[in-house]
């Protein structure tokens, strides 16, 4: 397992920032942090003044990303022969040189830099795949004739600052090659002249600029050597004092501020990096006055000193203060508490600890303290978050148990329910019949049989005439007689 380098930059004594192995492992992620076998890197933005160490340990490179840094000049890349894509855009690069060794290069991009010499730019000539070429920005490129110039001794250049090089523009520029060279050389003599007498100025103000932060430095000492934001001054002093830079004791106010803008500068290398620095040292400083004036807040009180648990609901970054409900669920025994968490904030940024008495919720190391109306029971609570509302239910029985109480019914709910029980007790018990008997008879068949017995004779029924079928007949007295 490769672990995740620390993401740095190495300063010299001279406040120089170089690249480091940590700070190149850190842009190989995307390949495992290896830097061996690494094809491409980005350090663009980094505060870089020289490039160093990449040739011996990122042999494989092609493309090298450097933009927007504070580099002085090209070096150091000469071993990287695969290189195809360098760009040095955003710097303070001067000299187009050093670029001999990268024999694939085919893409060089120095936008925005400090090239005057444009006669530097034939060395390129050695680096025969080389097709894009972009020095809008510079200097150079104010120069009468500079893109014919360009044209005429790269002849396999393809693109220039983005436009292409047609065919006929080339034959041009060859044809007219000998007169725009004799322009060329005597405007960058004349700017290489102004650009020394810039450099000279520079180091002067730079002179200046030591001497009074000596002579400031002087004056913010007393007679007998202690600054004046020594902790023997009085609050009201301390307040009242200007600001200064631990670095060199020169005092930093919004006048200085406001004068240093405000003043007229060359657009040159030396301007830039002195603009970069002056930055640097007012976030250093500006830093460093916060962490002096920062105060240590004292913790929140939660308990007080009678051991009376007080009810808190400390503001929070993301939501200021927290909304919650405290509901006592008679029926179930318990007390539920629904607190207002923002729902997308990580569930291991919370915590809870129920007390018998309380409960407190720590949100990002903010309190939340509630005093119960009744005591629960720790051990038996629970908690849950909602995975839509974000919300947090934190679940407490209650340590007295429910006594339930029997249920009272009313009197005609209870005569009803007799009437019921009597009317289900007088039913008559109905028994069950065997299906047959319940079918219709076949009455075909009873005539047949009665026509194979003779003729049907009515019991009970008194002949009209005594004589007939007389010795048949019965009396029976049950029977009423016929009329």
């Amino acid at each position: 397992m490769v672990t995740e380098p620390r993401l740095s930059v190495e300063r010299t004594p001279s406040a120089m920032v170089l690249i480091t192995e940590d700070l190149i492992r850190r842009r190989a992620e995307h390949n495992d942090c290896e830097i061996f076998s690494l094809e491409e890197v980005s350090l663009h933005q980094q505060d870089v003044e020289r490039i160093d160490h990449l040739d011996k340990w990122c042999r494989q490179l092609k493309i090298l990303y450097l933009q927007n840094n504070l580099i002085p000049r090209i070096e150091n890349v000469g071993r990287l022969k695969k290189l195809e894509y360098l760009n040095l855009a955003l710097n303070n690069i001067e000299k187009i040189e050093n670029l001999e060794g990268c024999e694939s290069l085919q893409k060089l991009d120095l936008t925005v830099n400090f090239v005057g010499e444009l006669s530097s730019v034939r060395s390129l000539n050695a680096n025969i795949h080389l097709r894009e070429l972009y020095l809008v920005g510079n200097p150079c490129a104010q120069f009468e004739g500079y893109r014919q110039y360009v044209v005429a001794s790269l002849p396999r250049l393809k693109w220039l600052d983005g436009k292409q090089i047609e065919r006929s523009e080339r034959i041009r520029a060859l044809q007219d090659y000998q007169q725009v060279q004799q322009r060329i050389m005597e405007q960058e003599e004349a700017y290489l002249l102004k650009r020394s007498g810039e450099r000279q100025e520079a180091q002067n103000q730079s002179r200046a600029q030591q001497t009074d932060a000596k002579h400031a430095k002087g004056k913010a000492a007393g007679n007998d050597g202690r600054w004046y934001t020594d902790n023997t001054l009085s609050a009201e002093n301390q307040e009242n004092c200007p600001e200064v830079n631990p670095g060199d004791g020169r005092v930093k106010s919004d006048e200085e501020d406001a004068a240093f803008w405000q003043q007229p500068s060359h657009y040159t290398p030396e301007s830039r990096l002195e603009t970069h620095r002056y930055m640097e040292e007012k976030r250093k400083s500006k830093e460093s006055r916060s962490e002096d004036k920062r105060k240590v807040k004292p913790a929140r009180t939660l308990i007080a000193e009678d051991g009376r648990v007080l009810n808190v609901n400390e503001p929070n970054n993301l939501m200021c203060r927290l909304d919650f409900s405290l509901v006592d669920d008679e029926e179930n025994n318990q007390i539920i508490l629904d607190l207002g968490i923002y729902r997308h904030l990580d569930t291991s940024l919370v915590d809870v600890d129920v007390h018998p008495n309380y409960v407190r919720v720590l949100v990002k190391n903010k309190a939340f303290q509630l005093v119960l109306p009744e005591e629960v029971k720790p051990d038996s609570s629970s908690a849950r978050r909602s995975q839509t509302t974000g919300h947090l239910v934190v679940t407490m029985p209650k340590a007295s148990e429910l006594i339930q109480k029997p249920r009272k019914t009313s009197s005609a709910v209870q005569s009803q329910n007799s009437t019921k029980v009597q009317n289900s007790s007088r039913r008559t018990e109905r028994l069950e019949v065997d299906p047959k008997a319940r079918s219709c008879p076949d009455v075909a068949n009873i005539i047949q049989e009665r026509r194979a017995q003779g003729p049907l004779v009515l019991s009970g029924c008194r002949p009209r005439d005594g004589s007939e079928n007389g010795g048949d007949f019965t009396e029976d007295s049950e029977v009423p007689p016929l009329i």
